[in-house]
């Protein structure tokens, strides 16, 4: 049965009236009171209604209560264990949870029921809504301006092994054997001497010297083909997911050739190896970065501000493997934001995301992409420095020599012709792009050579360093990540939970950002600022005096009636 508590309603008396001024002083500094009066009431409970029956079974706890915790433990980095002992006993996550009643019911639950609540969430995919939600109601509070953005992305490591080739088949086979001995156990028997080498107490056969290496990697290759092979036309253990890691994992790694005996396995070599295979068996969505290694990352575009007038909110947050490249992830970071109309006009971004195409489709969505141009600088005289007409013509080279004719090339570009006689005497001839033959001096460019040179030439002016000085800004924010909230190296694996945990993470990050914004703006209290004035102060100190006045009066009474009951107790009885 659906338990949900209206957190929007006010409680006729303050429930942590209790902790005094000074506490309560204390927890207005902190993120609490953000999180209970803006954020609390914004989670996407209702989205778990449909695993609950309205009217029938037994309660559930209180849903918005579960879902503020699981986003606390990804914001704190806690384990399910710490996450417990915070609920139960921290005084701050009651006041942010608004759990004002401090009994079992209400400020305990098991590690079980977090861990089953968090699985429902990473099923039905909410850490999405979660970060659109809380960063909505952050963006209305302090009325964001999101015009001036910056993106990069972050390596994830999730809680797998990095396993090399031969380890890696090793595993997979052994999680298929596991699998097939408890569900076909027949099938198993029928394995004999291989299916015993890949047991666990026959691990040491596989660390072998590296002289050693290729000829057991060949091996395990061909263990690998025999059970897939022997195994196709069982239509049971085809359903089976580990053994279809097991065919995922030869087709990536090996190649059968067929032979006048039969086939012959062929291992791939490194280079032939896909970046998006097989990493390892128990983390099959993780990819490989050359640059950074497997895992995920995490692409993150946030708002900036060069006076520091509003807070810096991260407004984009997506999971991906980490083989993917930067390069296809802005226009959808871009248009992600449009649908929330937190887009920007001014994004700040690395080379990688940088290209030309990038470039185009963002200026047709309204947003100009300040980033330098991917490539090679050229030395020396560029493109840049003709001198063109409006439709982009040669007019002249830089010393002032006009083309003798210009022709359209057959894919588009344009084909410009000089004096050669002049070029000959140029005494900058060494540094210009003009290609001089026997008969000839020619340049060729077409539209895209040519915005990419002139890229180049505004890159190296102040007005360019000036507004993309901001953009290294953006490492802050991964070093806060990682710092604050372990990003980059979760407790979970496989795609659904580690989007979970990491977007839940930048959720609290902003949450922690907005905090600090808050606080900051307040700025420190002024002098005599707050203080009491005398004719209350002396009101307080005279009420202070008779509450222990009162209080040991209660006192003196309590052991007075003990004593008399006491000598009752020993008085004997008239008959």
């Amino acid at each position: 049965m659906i338990n949900v508590k209206d957190h929007k309603q006010r409680d006729m008396f303050p429930p942590f009236e209790h902790l005094g001024p000074k506490r309560l002083a204390l927890l207005e500094s902190t993120w609490a009171p953000l999180f209970r009066e803006d954020i609390l009431h914004n989670l996407p409970v209702e989205k778990l209604f449909p695993l609950y029956s309205e009217f029938h079974g037994r309660p559930t706890k209180e849903l918005t209560t579960m879902l503020g915790m699981i986003l606390l433990q990804q914001m704190e980095d806690l384990t399910d264990e710490a996450t417990i002992r915070q609920f139960a006993f921290n005084i701050e996550w009651h006041y942010a949870l608004n759990v004002t009643d401090p009994s079992d019911v209400n400020a305990y639950v098991s590690v079980r029921t977090l861990r089953t609540m968090r699985e429902q969430v990473a099923s039905l995919g909410l850490a999405q809504s979660f970060f659109e939600n809380v960063t909505a109601a952050l963006a209305k509070l302090f009325a964001l301006d999101p015009s001036r953005q910056r993106i990069d992305s972050v390596h994830i490591f999730s809680n797998m092994a990095h396993l090399g080739r031969t380890r890696l088949f090793v595993k997979t086979i052994r999680k298929f054997l596991v699998n097939l001995k408890r569900h076909h156990a027949q099938s198993y028997r029928t394995l004999g001497e291989l299916a015993l080498r890949y047991e666990e107490k026959n691990d040491g056969q596989f660390a072998v010297k590296p002289s050693e290496s290729s000829r057991t990697l060949q091996q395990v290759g061909d263990d690998c083909f025999a059970l897939v092979e022997q195994f196709k036309n069982h239509d049971d253990i085809l359903k089976m997911d580990s053994y279809k890691l097991l065919v995922r994992l030869f087709g990536e790694q090996c190649v059968a050739e067929t032979t006048g005996t039969g086939s012959a396995v062929v291992i791939k070599a490194n280079k032939e190896v896909s970046s998006d295979s097989l990493q390892n068996p128990s983390d099959p969505d993780a990819g490989f970065c050359g640059h950074k290694g497997k895992g995920y990352q995490l692409q993150v575009m946030e708002t900036w501000s060069e006076d520091k007038s509003q807070p810096n909110l991260i407004t984009h947050v997506a999971v991906e493997a980490a083989h993917q490249s930067d390069a296809n992830a802005l226009i959808p970071a871009i248009e992600d934001a449009a649908k929330r109309d937190l887009a920007p006009t001014e994004l700040l971004a690395d080379s990688l995301y940088g290209s030309d195409d990038n470039l185009a489709q963002a200026k047709d969505l309204g947003v100009e992409v300040v980033a330098p141009a991917m490539g090679t600088v050229p030395e020396g005289i560029s493109l840049a420095d003709f001198t063109f007409s409006a439709d982009d013509e040669i007019l002249s080279c830089p010393q002032g020599q006009k083309p003798q004719r210009i022709k359209t090339g057959k894919q588009g570009g344009k084909i410009v012709h000089f004096n050669k006689a002049d070029c000959d005497h140029c005494p900058r001839q060494s540094e210009c792009p003009v290609k001089r033959v026997k008969q000839s001096a020619t340049l060729r460019y077409d539209a895209k050579s040519l915005r990419l040179s002139r890229r180049r030439a505004h890159e190296k002016t102040a007005a360019f360093v000036a507004v993309y000085r901001f953009r290294a800004g953006a490492e802050g924010t991964m070093s806060d990540l990682d710092r604050i909230t372990d990003l980059k190296h979760l407790r979970v694996r496989g795609m659904a939970q580690v989007r979970l945990s990491a977007v839940l993470k930048a959720t609290g990050l902003n949450i922690l950002r907005a905090t600090a914004f808050r606080n900051r703006s307040r700025g420190p209290k002024k002098e005599n600022e707050g203080a009491t004035p005398p004719l209350k102060a002396l009101f307080n100190a005279v009420k202070e005096h008779f509450e222990r006045l009162q209080n040991g009066l209660q006192v003196k009474f309590q052991l007075c009636l003990s004593a008399q009951l006491q000598i009752s107790r020993l008085m004997p009885q008239a008959d």
